[in-house]
């Protein structure tokens, strides 16, 4: 007969991402569907009720005590698949929390094979890395509630103090650190850059994973990427004059796709499909650890050669930054008052900038190539420092009374 040709359909990536999260629901409302023998029973009981255990189709066959067996058996079968099913969700469970535990070591492979083979993330464009972006949000976005950050924004000191290190210390520690390791002006740019962004979408990550306060983080990165409207493009003309252009309308336009919007949908998802969120909820920190280590890797990939060729007078001083940020943004608040909760999360938010974010905004908008390489370096240490202070945490248990 005639050859049939097929044309194969590529659909974009945002189908994908919602196949997947659909596909992702309903696997886990299968699975986390109830299996006791009550429930096995009243659906037992349900089915001999109803018109069709009753009509004379069903009943022209099998007398009705036989149907009633069957129905049972049937019944009783499908009990043990959802049992089986339970159980195949609690090892997920399990191995998720280990996977999400060794979130660091993910980070460091991925970081490593970027380094060794950029081409093996070629496929990852910017509308993936822009997607991965938005994905980690709504991972998040879909364990918070309006009344959550209504609760945070009662008490606005802590969001206020973080805006301070994220847009004070941070930039003038970044200009030190490059100035003290004597960095080459173009890096030194990118650098500050890394210092002047907003607050870290993986933070937000790191914090469920250290058991933080989620919404005053989610919160204090929102004020920070508002703030990186007018904070990015004022720090770099104050701290470096003229060397980089920042294109604030697509600062602001980045900043709505990939955070506030992600976080609106999964706020939503959460107040007006609580099953389906409830069902999710378990995938949300691997979805969050899977989107980072691919953003690490995508980010390296990009610059691998510059990264390796600019060797430890720009590591060195980039890992300080993340490093002496969590520590200070750790101790400063505990000096003052604050609880152990918010401390940590203060931290993680201080540490972990949104090198990913500024490596897509130097992609996008600032003139220079090498001013990419300290944000794709930065996604590394950032990375890494915050996911160790999380799983560091998350076997310190937080002193009663200090939440």
């Amino acid at each position: 007969g005639r050859a049939v040709h097929h044309t194969r359909y590529d659909p974009p990536a945002t189908m994908r991402v919602t196949a997947l999260v659909l596909a992702t629901a309903a696997t886990a409302a299968a699975f986390s569907t109830p299996s006791t023998p009550t429930a096995r029973v009243a659906h037992v009981q349900k089915f001999a009720a109803s018109p069709m255990a009753v009509s004379p189709a069903f009943a022209s066959g099998p007398s009705k005590s036989t149907a009633m067996k069957m129905t049972e058996a049937a019944a009783d079968a499908g009990g043990e698949e959802k049992s089986l099913g339970k159980k195949i969700f609690d090892g997920y469970t399990k191995t998720a929390n280990v996977a999400t535990t060794l979130f660091p070591v993910w980070t460091v492979l991925c970081s490593g094979i970027a380094l060794k083979n950029p081409a093996a993330f070629n496929w990852f464009s910017t509308e993936y890395f822009t997607a991965a972006l938005a994905a980690l949000m709504l991972s998040m976005g879909i364990t918070l509630t309006p009344q959550d950050f209504v609760d945070v924004a009662s008490k606005p000191v802590p969001v206020i103090m973080q805006f301070l290190l994220c847009y004070v210390m941070m930039p003038l520690l970044a200009l030190g650190l490059g100035k003290g390791f004597n960095v080459d002006p173009s890096l030194l740019a990118g650098l500050v850059l890394v210092g002047s962004i907003n607050g870290g979408q993986a933070s937000n990550l790191c914090t469920y994973i250290a058991k933080g306060n989620v919404a005053l983080s989610v919160l204090m990165t929102t004020a920070t990427t508002v703030g990186a409207i007018f904070m990015t493009p004022l720090l770099c003309k104050t701290l470096l004059g003229a060397v980089v252009p920042v294109d604030a309308a697509g600062i602001a336009k980045s900043t709505i796709q990939v955070v506030l919007a992600p976080i609106a949908v999964g706020m939503s998802l959460n107040k007006f499909f609580p099953k389906i969120v409830k069902a999710i909820l378990p995938f949300a920190p691997v979805v969050g650890v899977v989107s980072t280590c691919l953003l690490v890797a995508s980010a390296v990939a990009q610059v691998a050669e510059p990264i390796l060729n600019a060797g430890m007078s720009l590591q060195i001083p980039i890992l300080l930054l993340h490093l002496i940020g969590g520590l200070v943004g750790y101790a400063l608040p505990r000096a003052t008052g604050f609880s152990e909760t918010s401390s940590r999360t203060m931290a993680i938010e201080t540490s972990m900038k949104s090198s990913a974010f500024g490596f897509l905004l130097a992609k996008l908008h600032f003139g220079d190539y090498a001013a990419r390489i300290p944000s794709a370096v930065s996604v590394v240490w950032m990375a890494l420092t915050g996911s160790i202070l999380a799983v560091i945490w998350r076997y310190i248990p937080v002193p009663e009374g200090d939440e």
